[in-house]
């Protein structure tokens, strides 16, 4: 070829590199770390919305005053409101135990026969519950009746004469799954209260002293007015 000659094109050569292989464990990996942090952000806010809860239960029962006493029984830990407890109108409707929550509740176990001493708890629930004043409407009385028997027209007129108890019935063997009565006596000798999460956390004594307990019942409230509102 002469010195000067252009060399004559020569075919373009194309080289081929190889590619790197998708990592497939990366989408899994994020996908992972998505859910820790949406659970750890679910977490964190329920602890916020809890916290009121925490800090009045905390005030009252944990740093209180050196002296003072309590008339009711402290249930520790509480007791939560099954899911599945089987309760029902008196007509036999069934009705969610979940409709219970979101109101602090007075609560009276009755046999179905009722008797004098039953008729004073009955009597004493709805007065404690008067006796809050503008607190009042806090607080709800249930009475669970323990059996299949019927209330006597006259105490059930009672009962559902406003301001009216929310009356329910179940099973008491259901009942004591729940509630639990002091060794040696029955589970329709107490007042129970229970707060606006469901949570069983106090007894009565049986035979209780009116005052005494309204005492018990104003604390409570009075620990509770910052987070806890009337009605559900």
């Amino acid at each position: 070829m002469p010195p000067n000659a252009t060399p004559p094109d020569e075919p373009l050569a194309m080289t081929v590199h190889s590619m790197a292989a998708p990592d497939l464990a990366e989408p899994a990996q994020a996908e992972k770390r998505r859910t820790l942090s949406g659970r750890v952000k679910m977490l964190l806010v329920l602890l916020v919305c809890a916290s009121p809860v925490i800090a009045s239960y905390f005030t009252y029962f944990v740093i209180r005053p050196e002296g003072r006493t309590n008339y009711g029984e402290l249930i520790q830990p509480p007791r939560e409101l099954p899911a599945v407890l089987p309760l029902a109108t008196l007509e036999g409707l069934p009705v969610a135990p979940a409709t219970l929550r979101g109101q602090w509740l007075l609560v009276v176990v009755a046999n179905p026969a009722c008797d004098e001493a039953c008729e004073k708890r009955l009597f004493m629930q709805r007065q404690l519950r008067e006796m809050l004043g503008r607190d009042r409407d806090r607080l709800d009385k249930v009475v669970l009746v323990a059996g299949d028997g019927a209330l006597k027209p006259e105490l059930r007129a009672a009962l559902e004469a406003a301001p009216s108890a929310t009356l329910l019935r179940a099973p008491r063997e259901a009942l004591a799954g729940w509630l639990l009565p002091q060794a040696g006596h029955a589970l329709d000798e107490h007042l129970y209260v229970v707060d606006p999460m469901g949570m069983w956390m106090m007894r009565m004594p049986p035979a209780a002293e009116p005052q005494r307990v309204m005492r018990d019942l104003r604390k409570l409230l009075r620990a509770s007015s910052s987070w806890d509102d009337a009605g559900r």
